[in-house]
Order: C-alpha cells, then sequence, then structure tokens
C-alpha cells in the first residue's frame, strides 16, 4: 500500500458540552418528585454515575449521582441536600442501570437507597470483549470515536457550591454511557460472550458487603520495615487514634496523619515533643494540632505489657503467596504453573484478560489443595465452591483437569523411575 492509500485514522471529536446543556443541581424534594416522574417516563437503560471526594473525606458516600435516560435527559442531584433516593430507586426497579465499573459506586448508591436490579457495566464488558484499556475516557474514545474531559476524577467532591466546569464535566460523564452500553451490547452478542456478561453483571449484584478487615493496622505502608513487636504496638496506637480523629472529622486518614508518619515514629518512638516534631512528616498543619495525642499513644504503646504487645501477622486462611511455593511445596507450585498455562491459552483464545476468565485466587486455592479426584467433575464441583460462574466452569474445568492429570501422572511416572534405580 502506497502513502497516498494509507487510510487516515478516524476523526476523534471532542464531546464538550451535554446536549440539553449542563442540568440544574438538585437540592430539593419538590425537584427530585419532579425528576423521579420524569426518569420513570423514560424509557430504555438509565445511565449512572456518582463522584465521592476519596482522598478528601474519611466517608466513601457519594456527593454527586448524574442519571440520564432516554425521554428524561440528564440529572444531576445532590445526595447531601436529598439523602433519600428509594423513590427513584422503586421508580427504576425494572429499568436496567448502565455503570462503569460498577462496584466502585454501588456501595455509595446503596448508602442513599438506589439498589441496582438489572446491571450493565461497561468497564467488565470491555474487559470480557479483550479491550487493553476499559478507563470510561478510553472506552468512549475507542467505541464511540468521542473525547471526554476527565480532568476533575479526582476533586473534593464534596464543596459546595460545585463548579460549573465540575458540574458539566459530572454531566458528560453520563451523556454516551448509554450508547457505549448500546455499542458493547452488540460486540458481546456478535461474539458469543453476552451471557457471560450477564452472569458477571448478576454475580456483581449478588455479591455480599465485603467484611470488616481483620486488624486493618497492619496495611499501613512500608509497615514492613517495622521489625520489633513494641514498634508494631506504635503502628497500631497511632493508626487506631488517626482513624478516631478522621472519622471525627471526616477527613481523609492521609490528611490527618499519613502513612510515613507513623512508621517513622514506630521507628524512632521519641519520647518528647520535641523529638517528635524532628520526624518530617508531623510537621504538617494537621499533623501538629494533635501532638499531644500522638505523644501519649506513643507512650501507650511503650508501656504495653508483653502479653498485649501485637505479634507478627499469621499465615491467612487461604494458600501463601504463590512466590514462596516452591520452597514450601515444589509439587503445588508445579500444579500453579500448569493451571495458569491452561488457563492464559483459554484467556488468549477467547481474547480477554487471565483475572476475568477465571479468578486468580480460584486458581491458587484449587492447587494449593486439590480435590483427591482431579476428574473434570470434581474440579468444576471445586470452582463452584471457590465462586467461580458457570460460564468460567464451562470454559476451564476441563483443561484444568487434564493438566493436573497430566501433571499427576508424570509425577507418578517419575517417581517409579527413580523407585526403580533406588532398588
Amino acid at each position: 500500500m502506497t502513502d497516498e492509500e494509507i487510510i487516515p485514522a478516524p476523526e476523534i471529536v471532542p464531546l464538550l458540552e451535554p446536549r440539553e446543556g449542563i442540568p440544574p443541581v438538585i437540592e430539593d424534594p419538590a425537584a427530585l418528585a419532579a425528576a423521579v416522574r420524569a426518569f420513570a417516563a423514560g424509557e430504555g437503560p438509565v445511565a449512572v454515575d456518582a463522584e465521592r471526594a476519596s482522598g478528601y473525606r474519611y466517608s466513601g458516600r457519594a456527593y454527586l449521582i448524574q442519571l440520564r435516560r432516554a425521554g428524561a435527559g440528564s440529572a444531576l442531584i445532590d445526595p447531601i441536600a436529598c439523602p433519600d433516593l428509594s423513590g427513584l430507586d422503586a421508580a427504576l426497579a425494572d429499568a436496567e442501570i448502565v455503570l462503569h465499573a460498577a462496584t466502585q459506586d454501588l456501595a455509595c448508591l446503596a448508602e442513599v437507597g438506589f439498589v441496582p436490579r438489572r446491571l450493565f457495566d461497561t468497564e467488565l464488558a470491555g474487559r470480557l470483549l479483550g479491550y487493553e484499556r476499559v478507563g470510561l475516557g478510553t472506552m468512549v474514545e475507542n467505541v464511540l470515536g468521542l473525547r471526554l474531559e476527565k480532568g476533575h476524577s479526582a476533586a473534593d467532591w464534596s464543596q459546595r457550591p460545585l463548579p460549573e466546569d465540575w458540574l458539566r464535566y459530572a454531566a458528560l460523564d453520563v451523556e454516551v454511557l448509554v450508547e457505549l452500553r448500546d455499542r458493547l451490547h452488540e460486540e458481546l452478542s456478535a461474539s458469543g460472550k453476552l451471557d457471560w456478561a450477564r452472569e458477571e453483571f448478576a454475580a456483581i449484584l449478588a455479591a455480599p458487603p465485603a467484611p470488616p478487615r481483620t486488624d486493618p493496622w497492619r496495611r499501613t505502608s512500608d509497615i514492613h520495615r517495622v521489625r520489633s513487636l513494641r514498634g508494631l504496638a506504635v503502628v497500631r496506637e497511632l493508626w487506631q487514634l488517626r482513624d478516631q480523629l478522621a472519622r471525627e472529622s471526616d477527613q481523609a486518614p492521609g490528611r490527618v496523619l499519613p502513612d510515613k508518619a507513623i512508621v517513622a515514629a514506630a521507628l524512632e518512638q521519641p519520647r518528647t515533643t520535641k523529638a517528635l516534631t524532628d520526624i518530617a512528616p508531623f510537621t504538617g498543619r494537621s499533623a501538629r494540632r494533635h501532638l499531644r495525642a500522638w505523644l501519649a499513644a506513643i507512650s501507650r504503646a511503650r508501656v504495653l505489657p508483653e502479653s498485649q504487645l501485637p505479634q507478627p501477622s499469621g499465615p491467612g486462611d487461604g494458600p501463601p503467596p504463590a512466590n514462596r511455593w516452591a520452597d514450601r511445596d515444589p509439587a503445588a507450585a508445579k500444579r500453579l504453573a500448569a493451571a495458569r498455562a491452561a488457563v492464559a491459552a483459554i484467556a488468549d483464545e477467547h481474547r480477554m484478560p487471565t483475572e476475568n476468565l477465571l479468578q486468580p485466587e480460584a486458581v491458587r486455592r484449587l492447587t494449593w489443595e486439590p480435590p483427591a479426584d482431579l476428574g473434570e467433575p470434581s474440579v468444576a464441583a471445586r470452582l463452584r465452591g471457590l465462586g467461580a460462574r458457570e460460564w468460567q466452569i464451562a470454559l476451564t474445568a476441563n483443561a484444568l483437569s487434564k493438566a493436573l492429570v497430566r501433571l499427576a501422572v508424570r509425577e507418578e511416572v517419575g517417581e517409579e523411575a527413580r523407585q526403580q534405580v533406588v532398588d
């Protein structure tokens, strides 16, 4: 093909303004009731998005909720002024709700009484279809040929009033979400993956809330640097105090005191205010506001009886990290490698990430503690018990069974050969 025959890439059109303009923010019961009537009278799927204030506020609540539906247009709802959306939820009970990366928004929507019964997740659809980049802006650009400006995703949406350009950005996030859904629906249907997607969407809606973490203070960044039990006690005391202060003031914990300050204090264990402020992260305005409280927490940790000191974290209920398998259980390490290779081959065949074809944790648990019978029915039952969906089991159980059986036979033959040499 000559230079003259090269087909130019299609032009990407910037999406700069909502079609009907920026809708007014709904802040009172009358306006909310009018929106509920409009959306109930609309038709087709409903695009939904929520803006939080992650990194600014302690809670994960929504500070703006955006919706769009054919026949109703777009709506921007202030869930602080209108904290009960159960009426909207009831009006849209039979509608398919379109979200991008649904697991990020479902919890904050449920807090205000909005709980989808039917879901289409455009991010997950993109993953199943093999799109390499599945952010909303990239998907809209690659699928629809439109460019979304994504400049305010990390903004502090808790501030009031919200600037006009933020509201424009928020309205545009749902402007073409249904159109994106429609195109992805077509692609899923054409590729034979629509039923897989429906099963995944249903699993998202059916998933129970995550249980509270045990000892969440152990997730402090760089805690691995703290080697002494007394130092771990300092981390625990400071983390718990910070969490209390952050909750009371509704600030993100890192804004009250950064993790690096907690770790530095655990390593140095200062005894005076002067020594504490010699640690750089404690010189910030927010940290200095509570200097006496921080020092008291460190002092409490210093005098704790040894019986009350936190112990190193023990093994969880699952298998150890995969990089330790070769030392802990070489046979399990071989099973894991064989299973991963089998899953990767199927994922490549169907053009999707391996983690969407089958959850990595399910592969690890299957190969760490395989069923006594490695036949396909037993492997399928084990995967089902580990939370794999039926479409995933249908695609992978047979290949995993064969891979594990081959490996077991190879190991058995090798053992027999070694025994013959010994004899």
